[in-house]
């Protein structure tokens, strides 16, 4: 592996007992991609900060290219600008009397004048700005200014790039499209990077490899796909995409298991544990909104009681008669009423259950 983090930890000294990073592992092969994903104050940006050395570890290793960068342990420590590490910051900390090219041969000045020309005019054609080389950054649009920023970032040849929710101050519109720029930058470099963001739609567009964590913990490192349809913990599960847990029970039937949901009975179900993991069979099933379909001619109903326009879908908070609430994306020229009784059946390739969470 090009970076491991092996079981650091990172404390604060006038912060409470709880570590701010708990022991959390991480890996990335090189040009590979790592999000680290979660809630404000789960420990993702410090968990960032270690590993750019502008926090050290009270706990555990960072090696990277087979260097040691921290080892508690060891007392060993190798200051920021020595790790061969880029960063983009939140706000791309652009120098507003240099011009573009200016901005982004700023790190590299000890090379040689037509070293360093043709790196910067390398670094605008790999970001597409090329074009505006002489312009000042606060002639640019925000996305442009984050590329101009990520150029700058890249043109010493780091390691390793990092970087710091570069998409806050941006649009939410913007902001899925320029993910996928700033994934096709970096592959296009082979650049392997760590990325801290709170949205998920960023986090699928940009990672090969994602990390949820809650509290310090890492909770999950896996693949978009993974992490959406075989979450770990229930935490995973409830913080990747739409869905909600209904009550089910785990039975068999002649001898193959089904799910007793409130919608009905899941038959010839995979991946699902044996009656026997929970006590009695009872569990919490993780309905997703894309595993419930709007169908006219199903016996269950549900009472729409929300919904939110999305364009090409809603998202349907629907009320069962037996009081369950469920999510539901519906096509939008399915345009129900709130109040109204709609439908519905449930469709799950495997099913996704927890133990039942005390009340």
């Amino acid at each position: 592996m090009f970076l491991s983090v092996e079981s650091v930890s990172v404390r604060y000294p006038r912060a409470a007992t709880r570590a701010a990073v708990d022991q959390v592992s991480i890996a990335l092969a090189p040009g590979q991609i790592g999000v680290l994903l979660g809630p404000s104050g789960c420990g993702k940006t410090s968990l960032l900060r270690a590993v750019a050395g502008l926090e050290r570890c009270a706990g555990g290793r960072i090696t990277m290219a087979g260097r040691t960068l921290s080892d508690a342990s060891a007392g060993v420590h190798v200051a920021p600008e020595a790790r061969r590490i880029g960063m983009v910051f939140q706000d791309y900390a652009l120098f507003p009397h240099l011009s573009v090219a200016d901005n982004i041969a700023f790190g590299i000045k000890p090379l040689p004048r037509a070293e360093r020309e043709a790196r910067v005019a390398a670094m605008l054609d790999l970001v597409g700005l090329a074009h505006a080389a002489k312009r000042a950054p606060h002639q640019l649009s925000g996305g442009q200014q984050q590329r101009i920023a990520l150029a700058r970032a890249l043109a010493p040849s780091p390691g390793l790039l990092l970087l710091d929710e570069p998409f806050s101050s941006l649009d939410a519109d913007l902001r899925e499209s320029l993910a996928h720029e700033l994934r096709a930058i970096l592959k296009a470099s082979g650049t392997t990077a760590l990325l801290v963001t709170h949205d998920q739609f960023e986090a699928f567009a940009l990672g090969d490899l994602i990390g949820v964590m809650q509290q310090g913990r890492l909770e999950q490192w896996d693949d978009a796909y993974t992490l959406y349809h075989r979450p770990a913990s229930r935490f995973v599960a409830g913080f990747i995409g739409h869905g909600v847990f209904a009550p089910a029970r785990i039975e068999a039937v002649a001898g193959v298991p089904s799910v007793r949901t409130p919608l009905g009975t899941l038959k010839n179900v995979t991946e699902c544990p044996l009656p026997g993991a929970y006590a009695e069979g009872e569990c919490e099933l993780l309905l997703r909104a894309d595993d419930i379909v709007h169908d006219d001619t199903s016996p269950v109903k549900a009472c729409i009681e929300r919904k939110a326009f999305r364009g090409a879908e809603f998202l349907y908070t629907l009320r069962l008669a037996s009081g369950e609430r469920l999510l539901a994306h519906v096509p939008s020229h399915h345009d129900h009423q709130i109040g109204e009784w709609i439908g519905i059946r449930v469709e799950v390739d495997h099913v996704v259950v927890f133990g039942p969470q005390a009340r």
